[in-house]
């Protein structure tokens, strides 16, 4: 189980978005007000942008955000005008390391996955790789659930280049339900193309994890926002209900599609 933020709007700096904020992930990391199956976010974390040449850039560390020297000078140097961050709590038998902290990237996608499949590695992996190409199986580097399913969500979208992004996440919502075979799934999933952020909320067989999102917050102004715990004390964060899709895009309003 993590935390999640993200951030679209005019060029910011990291720290204004990820340390500064009252209720910041950085303080979520030790005080989250709503997480349900742990008390702390301290098997790591990290941070990724789209760099000048548009290509996704990640940072992760498997240590405690409040551990790493590196952060503060990152925080101060780093500018960007889309931000997906997390802050991880490991579950049983995912290992405290570089390869499974989140986000994940490949060339062109961004993806953060809050949540778990329950007896994931024996009842549901051998289905999912059943159906995943060699070349995605292949650039799976660590053993969560988390990357496996960003890895079949990016084969959905290249074997039809013109399926929208939110159909492609409908579309792996339906997948999981069949691969997990009555398992609990928490899916609560942020993903960005570089030009929007989309962002699902949604369980099989409980409920999902907690996701808000503001476009008012006078924090942060012209800008778009998605956290598991609101960052701000501000009145304007509002719930993504369950078992729906988020669309934040820069030019449109905010928009809501139920899975």
């Amino acid at each position: 189980m993590c935390r999640i933020a993200a951030y679209l709007g005019e060029p910011l700096q990291l720290g204004k978005f990820l340390i500064d904020p009252p209720h910041s992930l950085q303080v979520q990391s030790w005080a989250p007000r709503e997480l349900k199956y742990a008390k702390l976010n301290a098997d790591g974390y990290g941070f990724a942008w789209y760099g000048e040449d548009q290509q996704p850039a990640v940072y992760v560390n498997p240590g405690p955000i409040w551990s790493d020297p590196n952060l503060p000078h990152l925080a101060r140097t780093l500018v960007s005008d889309l931000w997906i961050t997390s802050v991880r709590s490991a579950t049983a038998g995912n290992p405290v390391n570089h390869a499974n902290t989140q986000p994940f990237a490949d060339t062109e996608f961004l993806f953060d996955h809050n949540g778990l499949i329950d007896n994931f590695h024996h009842a549901v992996l051998p289905g999912l790789i059943a159906g995943l190409d060699a070349r995605y199986l292949a650039a799976v580097r660590g053993n969560t659930e988390s990357e496996y399913l960003f890895a079949a969500l990016r084969q959905l979208l290249a074997e039809d280049p013109e399926l929208p992004m939110e159909s492609a996440l409908v579309e792996l919502m339906q997948r999981i339900e069949q691969w997990v075979d009555g398992q609990r799934a928490l899916l609560t999933i942020v993903v960005s193309d570089g030009e929007r952020l989309y962002a699902v909320r949604h369980a099989l067989g409980d409920e999902p994890p907690t996701l808000y999102y503001t476009v008012d917050d006078e924090t942060f102004p012209n800008a778009q926002l998605i956290a598991s715990e609101p960052l701000t004390e501000s009145g304007f964060w509002q719930a993504v209900p369950e078992h729906q899709i988020l669309i934040l895009d820069p030019e449109e309003p905010p928009e809501l599609l139920s899975l």
